[in-house]
């Protein structure tokens, strides 16, 4: 209060208000200190001996009593009524509000400040979240696509291997049918026995190797298996379709013995 009232003093225009100020200030301390004087008289009583405890709380009670209905009926004192003094007092107040203010204000802002910097946080924290989970999502996709996607890279690889090695096959087959077919089963017009039967009548058509025999019966029953049955012609020597009948190569058709077919080994 003392401290309050120096810096005011120092601060007020005229020397008039000033004493007054401090002659109210001396006028308020000599009443507090007759009140404390009072007080302390009081505190010397001889209490009773018999309830003492009592006594003091009757005592506090009393004076609590009293204070209260002091406030009640009091009026709020105006330390001064110079403008001058009012003035600087609510100068005073004022810079002290203001002070208070821009001290909430500094703490408000280093609040929100913290408060932009951790969500910033939490949005990078989210944006690597997301970015994680959708480099998650894409690899699976990937291992996804990638189990179906090589599983059939590799079987249409094995298949076309498979593919080059039966038809490396099959001309191998067939060469070597063919070799074995020339060898041991030459075309009919050049062998001795035909020679000797050939006499006086040429024959009206060319006759064809047992190998293209083989070759037609085989190329009808790929091309068309529900009518694999090809019909025998001049061109066809019978000893050769004798041979294929006996050893189950060739079948006639239950219906036609002049048309017959490949057996269908493959089934």
């Amino acid at each position: 209060m003392a401290e309050c009232l120096s810096e005011i003093t120092n601060t007020a225009g005229p020397v008039d208000a000033k004493e007054e100020l401090l002659n109210e200030c001396e006028s308020l301390w000599k009443q507090m200190e007759e009140c404390q004087s009072k007080l302390m008289l009081l505190g010397t009583e001889t209490l009773p001996r018999s309830d003492t405890k009592l006594s003091l709380l009757m005592l506090q009670w009393k004076a609590l009593t009293v204070e209260c209905r002091q406030w009640q009926v009091k009026n709020p004192e105006i330390i001064s009524t110079n403008p001058d003094v009012l003035l600087e007092l609510g100068k005073e107040e004022l810079q002290k509000t203001k002070n208070e203010l821009e001290m909430l204000l500094s703490a408000v802002r280093s609040k929100n400040k913290k408060l932009e910097e951790d969500l910033k946080r939490e949005q990078q924290w989210y944006e690597e979240q997301k970015r994680m989970l959708d480099t998650v999502n894409e690899t699976e996709e990937d291992k996804n696509t990638q189990v179906e996607q090589p599983s059939t890279k590799r079987e249409f690889s094995n298949l076309k291997s498979e593919i080059r090695k039966l038809r490396t096959f099959k001309k191998e087959l067939l060469n070597a049918l063919g070799g074995f077919l020339d060898e041991h089963y030459p075309h009919p017009g050049k062998g001795e026995n035909y020679k000797k039967k050939k006499s006086s009548a040429e024959p009206a058509v060319e006759l064809i190797t047992l190998k293209e025999i083989l070759e037609n019966v085989m190329n009808k029953l790929i091309t068309t298996p529900f009518e694999p049955y090809i019909t025998i012609n001049e061109s066809f020597w019978p000893p050769y379709i004798e041979l294929l009948l006996r050893y189950g190569i060739a079948l006639r058709h239950p219906q036609d013995p002049k048309r017959i077919r490949l057996q269908a080994f493959h089934k």
